[in-house]
């Protein structure tokens, strides 16, 4: 700028001012501020930020009495520690530089940190106040632990101290496989790390059957990133069920809210992922032991019962004994009477004089006449009569014709003869067929009934 202002000596000897233009002017701002103002730390509170489609944010840092613009370009922007929120207090890293364009000055954010606790407290409330509203901590959303997990993910840093005590506080109480997805657990662009491993356990085929989110103690600042709003909401859309444990038992983070579990140390969080192995083997043997006592107990109660009942039952030998007993009786007493009864028959005939020889005459007499009586019905059988030169003389349906005009409207007519049938179908002109009767045709012999003598 110096060359830009040197003065010339005019023809009367004044000196005269350099004319320059306003591009000029504006570069030799522009590199003054830059480079006095090349790393400059600014505390305000942030008012006006916005996010632009780029993917820059443009905001003002303000105090009692002053304005600054900022702004903070895309590709520091993803590595905030802190995201730009109205209302926050700030100290902001970066440098000066000047807009042509409108006359201005801004600062250009390449670091910003909350300044103080007090700022990060009251951050804090009313982010949780967002997320709680949002019904992000609600408990009908959470979800129970397995009670004997088989695989168990954590998500930590792989070189610090909290993985190490997990493993042997897990092989202490029920050795479980462990799967670690190491994750940066403080700084810059360490939430999106941590929200990347919880995504990533409940995107594999074979997932783990719970999730230890943990980090050591620390301080409000390096405990940060578990109150970021992308692990909040990583936790929160989680398959898996997930333990927090960050910081010390009296340090609690969003994250503790959201989570379906709150440990106060990585210690404890183990020990809600598993049981102890010895604690649970006594328990079976006490349940064993239990359960054979109750069986045995029911069974001595059961037999005590049968005792009881079986000496109300009377012997059931002595029963059929007697039964026994009394069926030899029945069969002596039968015999006897039986024996009686035919001595009485005896007797009897004995006394009316009759001898078996009459008896004998007797029967031969009721079955001569049985004979007579069996000759005289075949004697007027339908066999007979027909044998006798008469002839049976039916119609097409079967029916006995009686007389010549019965005859003269029959459309056929069958003549039973006692050798044979002959039929005639007035239909196609007189035809005599002869026919042997069957046996199923023969007129029975006692079907006299048919015939009208």
């Amino acid at each position: 700028m110096e060359d830009l202002l040197t003065y010339t000596m005019s023809a009367n000897g004044t000196k005269e001012i350099p004319e320059l233009t306003v591009t000029q002017i504006s570069s030799e701002i522009k590199r003054f501020v830059e480079t006095a103002f090349a790393k400059v730390r600014i505390k305000g509170e942030i008012f006006g930020a916005k996010r632009a489609d780029s993917g820059h944010w443009y905001l003002s840092l303000k105090d009692e009495n002053a304005v600054l613009s900022a702004v903070v370009w895309k590709g520091v922007a993803m590595h905030l520690a802190v995201k730009p929120e109205d209302g926050l207090e700030v100290i902001a890293t970066g440098k000066i530089t000047t807009f042509a364009g409108k006359s201005s000055y801004q600062l250009v954010i390449e670091q910003m940190e909350v300044a103080g606790t007090g700022a990060l407290l009251k951050l804090l409330e009313e982010r949780k106040k967002q997320f709680a509203a949002e019904g992000l901590f609600d408990a009908t959303h959470k979800k129970p632990l397995p009670f004997l997990p088989q695989t168990i993910g954590v998500v930590t840093s792989s070189s610090g101290a909290v993985i190490r005590d997990i493993i042997h506080r897990v092989r202490d109480r029920f050795p479980t496989r462990i799967l670690l997805w190491p994750t940066p657990v403080q700084g810059s662009g360490a939430e999106i790390k941590i929200a990347e491993a919880i995504n990533g356990f409940n995107q594999l085929k074979d997932r783990p059957d719970v999730l230890i989110v943990a980090r050591g103690g620390g301080s409000l600042e390096d405990l940060w990133c578990f109150n970021e709003e992308v692990v909040i909401r990583a936790v929160y859309n989680s398959q898996i069920p997930i333990i927090s444990a960050v910081g010390h038992e009296t340090d609690t983070m969003l994250i503790d809210y959201v989570a379906d579990k709150r440990a106060p140390t990585p210690t404890g969080a183990a020990e809600f992922a598993v049981p102890v192995k010895s604690e649970l083997s006594a328990q079976i043997h006490t349940l064993q032991a239990r359960l054979i006592n109750g069986c045995s107990r029911y069974l001595s109660e059961r037999k005590t019962v049968l005792d009881g009942l079986s000496r109300g039952i009377p012997n059931l030998q002595q029963i059929l004994h007697e039964a026994v007993q009394k069926f030899d009786d029945r069969i002596e007493r039968l015999d006897i009477s039986f024996s009686n009864l035919i001595k009485s028959k005896q007797n009897l005939l004995e006394l009316t004089g009759l001898k078996p020889y009459f008896i004998t005459n007797i029967i031969e007499k009721k079955q001569e006449t049985l004979s007579n009586l069996f000759l005289r019905l075949s004697s007027v059988s339908v066999g007979s009569v027909l044998k006798r030169g008469f002839a049976w003389i039916k119609n097409e349906k079967g029916q006995t014709l009686y007389n010549s005009s019965e005859a003269q409207t029959a459309q056929a007519i069958e003549i039973l003869f006692h050798d044979g049938s002959i039929k005639l179908d007035s239909s196609t002109g007189p035809k005599i067929r002869a026919t042997k009767t069957s046996s199923k045709e023969k007129p029975n012999a006692l079907q006299t009934d048919l015939f009208n003598f």
